[in-house]
């Protein structure tokens, strides 16, 4: 009688784990949500280093929260869906596919951009941030020439704690 009780246990256990399976709520996000996407690569781009401080994941959030413009429960979710996807993910072209079909190039562009904005959170670009971004723009079709603007673009704005209140003027005026 012992072994029955035990098969009878375990089928119970494989019963609720599949009507669990079956109960749980349509997901938040479709497979091809382009905010899905981008978001799976800036959570990339700031773990790709193998350092995620406190700098890059306030702005990984500030980021996404606005370009999106979400709300603090929906920045989230999205942060968690983007975590599971980018731990799931074979490869980047499963995100920058969903991407370059959803935005034109200007709109792709913007990606990279916030990319650039992400791994320079923290103050300093690392070799392998660099070369993720350069074969996500590759991907998306961004030219060289264009993703290198972008980077010395946000190279050249001032980050949170950068400047001093007290110091001299960005830009110097003759006359």
């Amino acid at each position: 009688m012992r072994a029955g009780k035990a098969q009878e246990t375990m089928f119970g256990a494989i019963q609720k784990v599949f009507r669990n399976l079956t109960s749980e709520a349509e997901p938040a996000f479709d497979e091809a949500d382009p905010k899905v996407a981008t978001a799976a690569l800036a959570v990339h781009a700031i773990a790709v280093d193998g350092v995620i401080d406190d700098a890059e994941k306030a702005k990984l959030r500030a980021i996404l929260k606005d370009h999106f413009e979400l709300d603090d429960a929906e920045t989230s979710e999205l942060i968690a869906e983007a975590r599971r996807r980018d731990l799931e993910a074979i490869d980047l072209y499963a995100f920058t596919s969903v991407i370059k079909r959803a935005l034109d190039e200007k709109g792709r562009q913007g990606v990279i951009e916030m990319l650039w904005e992400l791994v320079y959170a923290d103050g300093e670009v690392h070799e392998f941030e660099d070369n993720f971004i350069w074969r996500v723009a590759e991907l998306l079709g961004v030219s060289s020439r264009e993703r290198i603007a972008l980077k010395l673009r946000v190279e050249k704005e001032p980050r949170e704690g950068d400047a001093s209140p007290d110091g001299p003027p960005d830009k110097s005026s003759d006359g």
